[in-house]
């Protein structure tokens, strides 16, 4: 396999298919791999260039959201 032109590894998840085992069932074990190893959202996070302000914009847009669900989150227990 090349290497990226940025250089890098690349992820790569793998399923052993047993000689009995149905494709459907060894596709759906890869694709479960492959989400939860991240490999989807890492590529989508890459897919377009992102300047470092507009990464720091929305760092900070989910840290406030995520304040703002425990905070709800808390209130309701509370009632």
């Amino acid at each position: 396999m090349p290497a990226a032109a940025g250089g890098g590894e690349h992820a790569v998840s793998e399923v052993q298919v047993g000689d009995t085992e149905a494709l459907e069932s060894a596709l759906k074990r890869f694709n479960k791999r492959v989400q939860a190893d991240g490999i989807l959202a890492d590529a989508r996070r890459h897919e377009f260039y992102e300047k470092p302000s507009v990464r720091r914009k929305k760092k900070e847009a989910a840290r406030v959201r995520k304040l703002r669900k425990a905070l709800r989150t808390q209130a309701a227990r509370q009632h």
